[in-house]
């Protein structure tokens, strides 16, 4: 089976609760895990006949105080590629 090749352009992303000085570092691992994903347990059903999805919910979840920004990142990816799931 060939792998396929996807492009995922996120336009706008709302994170509350986060300083902005960290908002680069956030996306960086962002997209650093939502590749991971992707490769690892695959393309979502909701993507898989390609097109758009104009708003997602990724919902709510819980970090540290303190936390890194690539451990919120992380934790952001997961959230988007659950939503993606739904």
């Amino acid at each position: 089976m060939r792998p396929r090749n996807i492009e995922l352009h996120i336009e706008e992303l709302l994170l509350e609760g986060f300083e902005q000085v960290d908002r680069h570092r956030i996306a960086e691992a962002v997209e650093r895990e939502l590749t991971h994903l992707f490769t690892e347990r695959g393309i979502p059903h909701s993507l898989a006949g390609g097109g758009e999805i104009n708003r997602l919910d990724g919902g709510a979840f819980q970090v540290a105080p303190n936390s890194r920004p690539e451990t919120i990142g992380t934790r952001v990816a997961q959230a988007v590629y659950g939503g993606l799931k739904r």
